[in-house]
């Protein structure tokens, strides 16, 4: 069901958060340089369990507030990481895993770039650029005809930009809502600071 917003603010329930979202996309292939990064490996990581996936995931996200990998119990998320459409790796610096790059290609000719991002002491390395050309080289296989992804206002301020270098371009927008994850025990209450902690007492 849509929910209808009107012009203006609006209110939001207790306990929720709201960002914007942006929707980038890439409908022709780009030239990937080859990788100069010989300290850094992709894992392709194919029997990773729930709660190792969930590590990382928090690893990455919990600065951006990601959360919505964190609700699903072991079955659901076991399902989808071991979809044969889904493909996970673990970008590697030195045999350490600093990240998560999750490809869906479960509706095909277009490939999501589901999950993307750097632990925060491998942010500023040059590992997201190398990373970016990596999933590129993995997205674009015989029948894809679109690659696309999304950013939001929780997100790291650089992150527009780095998709738009990248090649990818604004197409859609949207307000993303949901239950604050620090309110409710998902994330840490110190998770991202930069988004102001309003609501009701954490239970």
């Amino acid at each position: 069901m849509t929910r209808i917003v009107h012009d203006g603010y609006t209110d939001l329930p207790d306990g929720h958060a709201a960002a914007v979202a942006t929707f980038l996309e890439m409908t022709t292939p780009r030239p990937v340089p080859p990788s100069t990064r010989p300290d850094l490996r992709l894992a392709p990581m194919r029997t990773v369990g729930p709660d190792d996936y969930r590590a990382m995931f928090r690893r990455v996200g919990a600065d951006w507030l990601w959360n919505s990998r964190l609700r699903l119990d072991d079955k659901a998320l076991s399902a989808i990481l071991g979809d044969p459409q889904v493909a996970l790796y673990f970008p590697e610096r030195e045999g350490a895993p600093i990240g998560i790059l999750e490809l869906d290609f479960r509706e095909m000719p277009s490939v999501e770039v589901a999950f993307f991002g750097l632990v925060p002491e491998a942010i500023g390395s040059g590992a997201g650029r190398w990373l970016m050309d990596r999933a590129l080289e993995l997205s674009w296989r015989e029948g894809v005809e679109r690659v696309w992804l999304h950013t939001c206002t929780f997100d790291h301020p650089g992150a527009m930009a780095f998709y738009r270098r990248a090649g990818f371009v604004p197409y859609a927008r949207k307000l993303e809502m949901f239950p604050d994850p620090r309110l409710d025990g998902v994330l840490p209450m110190d998770a991202a600071p930069h988004v102001p902690l309003i609501g009701r007492t954490p239970i």
